[in-house]
């Protein structure tokens, strides 16, 4: 019986794919970095925090927080597409409907802007997955928006991950 070489070679190119697209190492990179980043300001806010909504934000929903936030932005930058397919269907509907939809999100854009720390952190991340994806597309590898937003998420995560662990083996070179 003869095993074929299919299986492997697909596992092999998976392996190899941030050597031909080096944009997700440096994907890969942004995000340790941001999980560094996390674990470092994170006891920080903890102290600074006045009153018991702040300590909830910054003590035991921080990390799901900016997950989520850092998830949102991949997502976001990998299906742009859909998604605006969507929305604008949606604010097709109805005049009221495109109203209430406009003044969601420049409300929501509004306050997040204020919020400029964060601003910065997010326009680095949107960077990095939109030259991952273009590198991706160089390339010619285009998954479904779904599974193409599933793995980068799952590769931001690992990234986070992996910052957030150097950082409590390491912290006392950064702390």
């Amino acid at each position: 019986m003869r095993l074929s070489m299919r299986p492997v070679t697909a596992v092999l190119g998976f392996l190899v794919l941030p050597l031909r697209a080096p944009m997700l190492l440096v994907l890969f990179a942004v995000s340790a970095f941001m999980g560094l980043h996390w674990a470092d300001v994170a006891p920080q806010l903890v102290t600074q925090a006045s009153t018991p909504l702040q300590q909830e934000f910054a003590g035991p929903w921080f990390w799901p927080l900016q997950c989520m936030q850092a998830l949102l932005v991949v997502v976001l930058c990998t299906m742009p597409d859909l998604l605006l397919r969507e929305l604008s269907q949606l604010m097709a509907a109805s005049k009221a409907l495109t109203l209430v939809v406009t003044l969601l999100v420049v409300i929501t854009g509004g306050l997040y802007l204020l919020h400029l720390a964060v601003l910065s952190e997010v326009l680095v991340l949107a960077s990095a997955v939109l030259l991952a994806r273009l590198d991706l597309t160089r390339l010619r590898i285009a998954p479904a928006p779904l599974l193409g937003a599933f793995v980068l998420c799952s590769w931001v995560l690992a990234g986070i991950l992996v910052g957030r662990s150097l950082y409590a083996h390491l912290g006392f070179v950064f702390g």
